[in-house]
């Protein structure tokens, strides 16, 4: 990895307003709750403190200072949901910031490794978690990285 490194990691489902419903407009490094998404931000502040991002099915990718108006439940899993597109992140002000990064560490699964391979062809996209069978290995590992103090 280059110094020129950003890390993606990915948001979830379990918001700081399922806890916190009158709290409102929150930076995005606070909103997304879960055990799996507070792991990976964890890591990305530990290891890429000056860069690292949230992908956000509704709002693309969000930098951790970026302002989440209210409460949502949109999904990549979930069409139905109606999840941002592919092309409406292509095309978003916020990737195109990522461009000046030539490596990506993205934290996730496959969907999530697949969709930022399929924005950023261009670049040298990693993912530590892809041999991981779950979410459970997947938190292990980000544990073990945390605690050793060493990136995957």
């Amino acid at each position: 990895m280059s110094e020129n490194t950003i890390c993606i990691v990915p948001c979830g489902s379990k918001k700081i307003w399922d806890k916190e419903p009158e709290i409102g407009p929150t930076m995005a490094k606070n909103v997304y709750i879960g055990s799996f998404a507070g792991k990976c931000r964890e890591y990305a502040e530990k290891f890429y403190p000056e860069s690292w991002c949230i992908l956000s099915a509704k709002y693309g990718f969000l930098f951790p200072e970026d302002i989440v108006p209210g409460p949502y439940n949109v999904s990549f899993n979930n069409k139905k949901s109606n999840p941002i597109s592919l092309d409406e992140l292509k095309a978003a002000d916020s990737t195109q910031k990522l461009y000046k990064y030539d490596d990506i560490v993205v934290l996730g699964g496959k969907n999530y490794t697949k969709m930022v391979n399929d924005i950023f062809t261009d670049k040298h996209i990693y993912n530590p978690l892809s041999k991981c069978k779950g979410m459970g290995f997947m938190m292990q590992e980000l544990n073990e990285a945390i605690k050793r103090n060493v990136p995957l």
